[in-house]
């Protein structure tokens, strides 16, 4: 869609010339004045109001996040927030706040991973939890692509996963979802669900961007136990499956390596 024309439907004026912003490898985005206009073509049923979602319910639990404007099938419009400068101290900080909140169970609506649909689930135990929500979906659809590496990632969650409790989850914490802003940081795109806060950090390890002053201070507010260190590997096979799955067999040597670390 037009993100003009989303806009008029959004009964909003530019108030200044459209600017493309940064949108990752899914949506087209663009500044007009004060608002963020994403949209997508060929995006799939209920893309932008999973987004949308999320980003309600990372609010609710106290984290900055722009404001949703306008919700269509075809895109959102979202509140412009002016970039600020690097504050990863604050990020920590509100990082840690929302790890350390406890929900009553695991639980997840139905979303997307980019546009890759996982189904809702709740409750039950974590292990069986993450992988029958998060990573079989991935492991069936690339199952082909993987040079004989699905029996290895399967075994991977036949032993437990270490587990603190239930806590909210961004969902897709890579460097480019999280944005400062001239009030602090904020975070952006998220894949909602709630579960154990090893998935956020092992995203965050994975591709790098996230430097030693923000871990200290995350640390300090909420120590990583061994026990979630030595998990990290196995949240990270999630996301290395959707990567072989988005961009190809480039990604199986990193799958390997955080299958052997495992």
């Amino acid at each position: 869609m037009d993100p003009q024309a989303l806009l008029r439907r959004a009964g909003l004026e530019a108030q200044g010339p459209f600017h493309p912003l940064h949108g990752g490898d899914i949506s087209r985005v663009f500044r007009a004045g004060p608002y963020v206009v994403k949209v997508a073509e060929g995006a799939p049923p209920g893309l932008f109001l999973a987004e949308a979602k999320g980003l309600a319910a990372l609010a609710a639990r106290g984290v900055r996040v722009p404001r949703v404007l306008f919700l269509a099938e075809e895109g959102l419009v979202l509140e412009y927030l002016p970039q600020g400068p690097e504050a990863w101290e604050a990020l920590a900080e509100m990082l840690a706040r929302l790890h350390r909140r406890r929900e009553d169970r695991y639980w997840a609506e139905p979303g997307f991973l980019g546009t890759f649909p996982l189904p809702g689930r709740e409750g039950g135990g974590w292990t069986e939890f993450f992988f029958l929500r998060c990573v079989e979906p991935f492991l069936k659809a690339t199952w082909g692509r993987l040079e004989g590496l699905g029996p290895k990632v399967e075994a991977l969650y036949r032993r437990p996963l270490s587990t603190e409790g239930p806590a909210p989850l961004h969902g897709d914490l890579w460097r480019g979802n999280v944005l400062f802003t001239q009030e602090g940081p904020a975070l952006l795109d998220p894949a909602f669900f709630v579960g154990e806060r090893g998935v956020d950090l092992a995203m965050m390890r994975l591709f790098g961007g996230f430097p030693e002053a923000f871990w200290r201070a995350y640390r300090a507010l909420y120590p990583i136990p061994e026990e979630v260190e030595r998990a990290l590997p196995r949240y990270q096979v999630c996301y290395l499956l959707a990567h072989v799955y988005f961009f190809g067999e480039g990604y199986l040597g990193p799958l390997w390596k955080a299958i052997s670390a495992s």
